[in-house]
């Protein structure tokens, strides 16, 4: 039997929106079903609490998590995130000294600088993932909550809507910071370093941008802005949702019917449905081949060169956590090798691994390595910090034959390297690992539901 944990459920405030007093389960007397986006399994969900959620009974997948006043909270956050991100660009970053010689500089030139070295696909990289798509994703956010807290949806809400899950995994303010702060560490050594108002702004705007994310219920919000059809008629919860001819909207998570061709569009945000995703080991083994092939040039030739009184010395990757080690900054080396060496080759190899033994599963090794599938697709971004940590170091050190420091060509090729690999993560269809398994006979037909932590 499912174990339930139960919290207080929370006093709304009289004047409360009545679209944020009520989840769904509140307004609608039936069961809601959902079909699992990695394992497949379809499950009704329980009636959910605030600071509850909702977990796949076959493979622990989060399917639904409530939070309290999902609109305000998210709104506020957003709103929160916005104005920290303006101070950022609008001030000072950080700023160096060395002999009488400095230099200072703003958020946008760790961008706007590569350009001027013929990196224009990094630059965009840079600033795509650390301010315009958090601005894009921040302004859809409000524009979401202020139309369902009004009562009125805003135009182009269902797109919005549907552009958010698209746009969380490039968002990586935080994996900037972490490339910032080893920045800062492997330069403080040489030269006397000010942070700015735009550091602090910037940090700040990280932490808020990540409670964002975590903040939006989009169980409720798309209740909110669709209501939710019904199931189609015969659905059966603990067995497969490709097993009954339905499948799993992977943006709004309703059920629907997929026609004879194993086709179609969700009823209620008009996603393209597919039992699996077409040809996804295919397109899993070409990106991860694509980015072992960028992987060589990005650990041969050099990712920075560095120049001090006159003389030039180029650092590849290896190279550079060599030196931090040789400097005694054991912990940042430690960082930029788990990063950039071990996050990518793992990445690699785990998910050329589950690949290779996609047809061999069974119920018992499924579960892990769903979990391997999980943490490839989480720490993939991470490898990003070394982009970054370039990106800086290059705006910032400019001091002419003094010290200066120029981006090299493995630059864009290990960019290449972490796109590629997330892509290749995106890609596969983790509903794979379960299809060969048979389904045990006895198994929950309700989503398992917990208190949701912080």
């Amino acid at each position: 039997m499912p174990h339930y944990q139960f919290i207080k459920r929370p006093s709304f405030r009289v004047n409360s929106p009545q679209v944020d007093c009520h989840p769904p389960e509140s307004r609608i007397q039936r069961r809601r079903l959902r079909a699992c986006h990695e394992c497949d399994w379809v499950s009704a969900l329980p009636p959910l609490r605030s600071g509850e959620k909702a977990s796949c009974p076959r493979c622990s997948h989060v399917l639904v998590k409530r939070h309290r006043y999902p609109a305000q909270r998210s709104m506020a956050l957003a709103l929160s995130s916005l104005i920290a991100l303006l101070a950022a660009v609008s001030f000072p970053f950080v700023s160096f000294s060395v002999s009488g010689i400095g230099n200072r500089i703003e958020l946008s030139q760790t961008a706007t600088t590569l350009i001027a070295f013929h990196q224009p696909i990094v630059a965009i990289a840079v600033i795509m993932t650390i301010v315009v798509l958090p601005a894009i994703y921040l302004v859809g956010v409000i524009w979401l909550q202020f139309g369902l807290l009004r009562g009125h949806p805003m135009p182009f809400s269902r797109d919005i809507a549907r552009s958010l899950a698209r746009l969380n995994p490039w968002m990586m303010a935080d994996v900037f910071i972490v490339g910032a702060l080893v920045s800062l560490i492997k330069i403080a050594g040489m030269a006397q370093i000010e942070l700015g108002i735009s550091f602090w702004a910037f940090s700040v705007f990280a932490i808020l941008l990540l409670l964002t994310t975590q903040s939006v219920d989009s169980d409720w919000m798309w209740f909110s802005l669709e209501k939710e059809p019904l199931a189609p008629e015969g659905t059966r919860t603990g067995v497969t949702a490709a097993s009954q001819g339905v499948a799993g909207c992977s943006t709004c998570g309703l059920i629907n019917r997929l026609s004879e061709h194993g086709k179609g569009r969700c009823l209620r945000c008009h996603e393209k449905l597919h039992p699996r995703l077409p040809h996804s080991l295919q397109r899993t083994w070409a990106l991860l081949f694509a980015s072992a092939v960028m992987y060589i040039p990005a650990n041969i030739y050099p990712i920075m060169t560095t120049t001090s009184l006159g003389h030039s010395s180029p650092s590849t990757i290896i190279g550079g956590v060599v030196q931090l080690m040789q400097m005694g900054s054991w912990p940042v080396a430690a960082i930029i090798f788990v990063a950039s060496v071990i996050v990518p080759v793992g990445k690699l190899v785990a998910l050329i691994w589950l690949c290779v033994v996609i047809n061999h599963s069974n119920e018992l090794n499924a579960q892990t390595r769903t979990r391997l599938y999980r943490l490839t697709e989480f720490i993939g971004r991470w490898s990003m910090v070394d982009v970054f940590v370039v990106a800086i170091l290059v705006a910032l050190i400019r001091a002419g034959s003094l010290m200066s420091i120029n981006p090299g060509p493995a630059a864009l090729a290990f960019a290449a390297v972490v796109v590629l690999t997330m892509l290749a993560a995106m890609t596969f269809d983790p509903r794979l690992i379960w299809d060969t398994p048979p389904p045990r006979s006895t198994r929950r037909k309700t989503a398992t539901k917990e208190t949701v932590d912080g």
